[in-house]
């Protein structure tokens, strides 16, 4: 009889706790915690017209320490605003296959081939020859390009996208404006064709392949892999392709500017660069023996090549060798405009099991790092050191700020950091 009085009381007193909220009205904002309700400002900001948004770092809650769960939330909703501002900005453009942006125009063409995979669709970057002379003729190399590959990539999946360069200048796929026209493209195809940005892969032939040469190492944390067919590399180094598998294809009697013998030299270089630090210089340099400058598709093995591979974002060492073409950023580290100087280097890597950041040489008086979850743990103290020498151990803070920055210049969220430090001169350290 106790017993069953008692669980009569129980359930009673439960009753009256079922009436008693039943009467009650709860507001929404009582039952989001702190976390929740700094994701709900940043829906309130993302929610203004971006001509009416007061600037981002204007806001307390910008700066306010995220958990992990919020930083992925809020990297999300960002990287959904940016997408939806580049496809109002440019989405017809892709449509009618024709870029503008500073004055210069891109056209485009691409096709698909085979069907698309559950992790997103590979893209194929396709640079035409020509370079120097006059519009017909680079015309003619475009239309060229457009179905070199075809018989290729009908057994590959992937989209396959032949760019016409924007000038008829010897030089005319490693001018400055190349590389925003191709983080538009590569952006737009995201957005479009359901593209992953760990799987674009560059290529290109004669002056395209002068473009690989460049484009790769400068813009490395971009790509997936690069094949470069029949150019001449001019003044740039291979230092920066660590990290990107990169295919040297050439005519062993491809003797113009010298460039059969360039491409051996090449060879020897990378072969070096890949014994002392194996697994982050994977090439593939094939001289096609008795072929000049045009191989008769031999270098179309390089696509399958190129397939196999797909980006690492957050490589645990970069090295980054600045190009005439500056960028201010590059994976996971930065460093302002006014501080870039052509021809320096940077080296840096980190340790996931010792949770820190060796920066091995730098030539910036202020260099930023950016970390992200998957790289360190970020609810423990993170120690960065210059060149073995402990110069900050400390738990780092995730922003809203640090996500929508880096998220802002590329628009990939694999390349969007929550947590920021300045380093400078190689001694103190600015947390952000």
């Amino acid at each position: 009889m106790k017993k069953e009085k008692r669980s009569n009381l129980i359930m009673l007193w439960s009753l009256c706790v079922l009436i008693l909220f039943a009467g009650c009205k709860i507001s929404p904002n009582t039952i989001h915690s702190t976390e929740d309700k700094t994701i709900l400002n940043l829906k309130k900001w993302l929610a203004n017209s971006v001509e009416n948004r007061v600037p981002l770092e204007s806001l307390d809650f910008s700066k306010q320490a995220l958990t992990k769960s919020q930083a992925e939330k809020a990297t999300t909703l960002l990287l959904q605003d940016k997408q939806a501002i580049l496809k109002k900005e440019y989405g017809e453009q892709w449509d009618s296959r024709l870029l503008n942006y500073n004055g210069k125009k891109m056209p485009f063409y691409y096709q698909t081939f085979g069907e698309a995979p559950a992790d997103g669709r590979s893209l194929f970057i396709s640079l035409h020859g020509g370079g120097g002379t006059t519009p017909d003729v680079n015309d003619q190399q475009y239309e060229n390009q457009k179905h070199l590959y075809d018989k290729v990539m009908s057994n590959l999946e992937g989209i396959y996208l032949a760019a016409r360069a924007p000038t008829n200048t010897w030089n005319l796929w490693h001018q400055n404006h190349i590389d925003d026209f191709f983080n538009i493209l590569i952006q737009l195809a995201v957005i479009k064709e359901n593209v992953n940005p760990d799987k674009v892969y560059l290529m290109g032939y004669s002056a395209g392949g002068d473009g690989v040469y460049q484009l790769a190492p400068r813009m490395a944390d971009r790509w997936a892999a690069a094949s470069m067919m029949a150019g001449h590399p001019n003044e740039t180094s291979p230092l920066g392709l660590k990290n990107i598998p990169f295919a040297i294809h050439m005519g062993a009697l491809d003797g113009a500017y010298k460039r059969n013998k360039i491409a051996q030299k090449w060879k020897l270089v990378l072969d070096s660069l890949e014994n002392n630090a194996p697994g982050t210089y994977i090439h593939q340099v094939q001289l096609h023996e008795g072929l000049g400058h045009w191989m008769e598709l031999n270098d179309a093995v390089a696509l399958p090549w190129m397939k196999k591979y797909k980006r690492n974002p957050i490589p645990q060492q970069v090295v980054w060798k600045q190009d005439n073409r500056h960028h201010n950023s590059f994976y996971w580290m930065g460093t302002p405009e006014d501080q870039i100087k052509t021809g320096g280097k940077i080296v840096a890597n980190y340790n996931s099991n010792e949770n820190e950041i060796d920066i091995i040489s730098n030539y910036s008086d202020i260099l930023t790092l950016y970390f992200k979850d998957k790289m360190l743990d970020l609810d423990t103290p993170v120690t960065i050191k210059f060149q073995g020498k402990t110069i900050y151990h400390k738990k780092l803070n995730r922003s809203i700020l640090n996500i929508h920055k880096t998220l802002s210049a590329k628009g990939d969220a694999h390349l969007s950091f929550p947590c920021a430090v300045s380093i400078i001169n190689n001694q103190l350290v600015e947390e952000h």
